[in-house]
């Protein structure tokens, strides 16, 4: 099965999206959702994708597994709960309970967008953080260069438990890169527990000036840290669309992939997410 490991559905008409209102990312601000997905996947020869939180609020993470109970290629939900509720054990158990939710996979929240750097490492979240993992959920990092330190840590403090790294931290493409992401990069793979996505990268780049051959030093680094079994692919669609299509995206990430050997590629596209979220694979 080939898996597009990273997409998101959203309404800017029904919900709020604080992340959304810079002028700049007008483009994506309108409702996408499975009926536009699902001829971009056919075009592009994927089989499947995972729905990813947009928004910090349960009714998204409640709305996603509806949409996945009722859309076969959904096959898994990375959602939003509140790490710091002294309840989550009882909000993930009925979040279990609901249509879909054998597709709850994993819970991801915008650790880059707190303005503690080390808020992975208060009490009240590494606490939260065991409750997801009592439930066989993964974590999803999303952080950029500056919280890294606190993922790391956190890996360390779980060494049982199961991380996937978002669009491999984000590193600062546009700006010729940083040596400091990389040692990053490469102490956070060392952890062991730890998946990388190569998604969201064009969008780290020039949006309007970039190619497969600018993007390639950032995936063999990544590559090189997390090995062919820790890389999984990721389109980051619809937020992809403000650097190139969808087709555009997936072709140039393979083509990184590839470029580090059939084996890197395929593993990328399907079986390492698998791995990483324990996606339950009919058939």
């Amino acid at each position: 099965m080939i898996i597009d490991a990273h997409q998101h559905f959203w309404d800017p008409a029904r919900a709020d999206y604080p992340w959304m209102d810079a002028p700049e990312l007008a483009p994506i601000r309108r409702a996408f959702g499975p009926a536009d997905l699902a001829p971009l996947l056919k075009a592009n020869g994927l089989d499947a994708s995972i729905l990813v939180q947009c928004r910090s609020a349960l009714e998204e993470t409640e709305e996603f597994l509806r949409i996945a109970h009722a859309t076969p290629s959904v096959i898994g939900v990375v959602g939003w709960a509140d790490l710091t509720d002294g309840a989550l054990d009882e909000t993930l158990d009925r979040l279990r309970a609901l249509p879909g939710g054998g597709k709850l996979v994993g819970v991801r929240h915008q650790v880059h967008d707190e303005a503690d750097p080390e808020w992975l490492l208060r009490e009240d979240v590494q606490r939260g953080l065991t409750a997801v993992f009592a439930h066989d959920l993964a974590y999803d990092f999303l952080v950029r260069t500056r919280e890294l330190p606190s993922a790391i840590a956190t890996a360390q403090a779980f060494p049982e438990a199961r991380f996937v790294l978002d669009h491999a931290a984000k590193p600062p493409i546009a700006a010729g890169g940083s040596a400091e992401w990389a040692d990053l990069i490469r102490a956070l793979a060392a952890c062991g527990n730890v998946w990388c996505k190569i998604s969201g990268l064009a969008t780290e780049a020039v949006w309007t000036d970039w190619n497969a051959e600018r993007l390639l030093p950032f995936v063999a680094h990544a590559a090189e840290c997390f090995g062919e079994d820790r890389l999984i692919f990721g389109s980051d669609w619809p937020v992809c669309l403000l650097a190139g299509s969808y087709g555009r995206i997936k072709t140039a990430l393979e083509d990184c992939l590839m470029g580090l050997g059939p084996r890197v590629r395929d593993k990328a596209f399907g079986v390492n997410a698998t791995r990483a979220y324990r996606l339950a694979i009919a058939g």
